[in-house]
């Protein structure tokens, strides 16, 4: 089922009526190919694109989302009515542990590496984490595979390869990797994500060549000014869909949406079977299975990269707790 909201009432109309009701306009299926806050730009089954209106301040649209829009005759725009059913939604915590979507309907998660800038590979860590518990597939991809990389690059590399995840390298320069790159990318709705100076950009351009045409058709804001979109969906010539997302200097999956024994790890999953308690955090606990693998079956690195976001989670978690408590007087 879609969830439904009510559309705010004007003063001189009524407003349109849910679809499929008595005298509305037929509703359109659409998705969300681009949003900067409240504004929307939407793309029908017909591949034509319109602005939108979210249905009210309560309701949050993002770049992927499926919707069900009626046209606003009065003011020549489309109005969401209904928002589809969700698969694969990318969050990321706020600084108060809040969850914060990014984008929705996601199969495929393209982290981007490079050599330069240095890569950060907990926050490889961490975005792996929400793909695995949010139930996106996820691939690392080194972009300027025309720079040399130096060997902890490449241990972490072949570490992830032996987690059974796609590990790719391409150039956005050289125009190498990208055969393999596009294949993956066939038929699914990938995010690309990363640092900030890794080429995303540059890849995107090369994967849709239009794409920087597509930048520049601005959505306008209440008082008609232009405005960049910082979330964008592009058609995939070979076929599927691909978001872009700005670049980070950190990223924090969204505690809630994190599995608590694992928080993602996929090696600590399988690990945690053997540990004594049930509800080992895989920390100071005796007989822990995972500790004990740690320069074995489990990386040190991947080890202290668990620690780190267990810290994160369960701080986030007791700040959270400590601003629902109520204060006395």
């Amino acid at each position: 089922m879609s969830a439904r909201f009510p559309v705010k009432k004007s003063r001189r109309a009524a407003a349109p009526s849910a679809p499929g009701g008595a005298g509305s306009a037929p509703a359109l299926r659409a998705r969300v190919i681009a949003a900067h806050g409240r504004l929307l730009r939407v793309r029908t089954g017909a591949a034509q694109d319109s602005l939108a209106r979210p249905p009210g301040r309560d309701c949050q649209v993002v770049c992927g989302d499926y919707v069900q829009c009626q046209l606003d005759a009065r003011h020549d725009e489309l109005r969401i009515v209904a928002l589809e059913p969700r698969t694969g939604a990318l969050y990321r915590s706020n600084a108060r542990g809040q969850g914060e979507l990014i984008a929705a309907n996601l199969s495929l998660l393209l982290i981007v590496v490079a050599a330069l800038p240095a890569p950060d590979f907990f926050i490889v860590d961490r975005y792996l984490a929400a793909a695995q518990c949010a139930g996106i597939r996820a691939a690392v991809v080194l972009n300027k595979a025309e720079l040399a990389i130096d060997g902890e690059i490449a241990q972490e590399l072949r570490a992830y390869s032996l987690l059974g995840l796609d590990v790719l390298r391409v150039s956005a320069l050289e125009l190498t990797g990208l055969s393999e790159l596009r294949l993956l990318l066939r038929d699914q709705t990938a995010v690309l994500v990363g640092q900030s100076g890794v080429g995303k950009s540059s890849l995107l351009r090369t994967l849709v060549p239009d794409s920087s045409a597509s930048v520049g058709a601005l959505l306008r804001d209440d008082e008609g000014r232009h405005t960049t979109t910082a979330t964008w969906l592009y058609a995939l010539p070979g076929g599927g869909a691909i978001i872009d997302s700005p670049g980070v200097r950190d990223f924090a999956p969204a505690i809630d949406r994190l599995n608590a024994p694992a928080l993602g790890f996929t090696e600590i999953a399988a690990l945690s079977a053997d540990c004594r308690f049930a509800d080992c955090r895989h920390l100071r606990e005796p007989d822990c299975a995972v500790q004990q693998a740690v320069g074995g079956a489990l990386t040190a690195r991947r080890y202290e990269s668990y620690r780190r976001l267990r810290r994160l989670y369960e701080r986030l978690h007791e700040g959270r707790a400590a601003q629902a408590t109520p204060r006395r007087r």
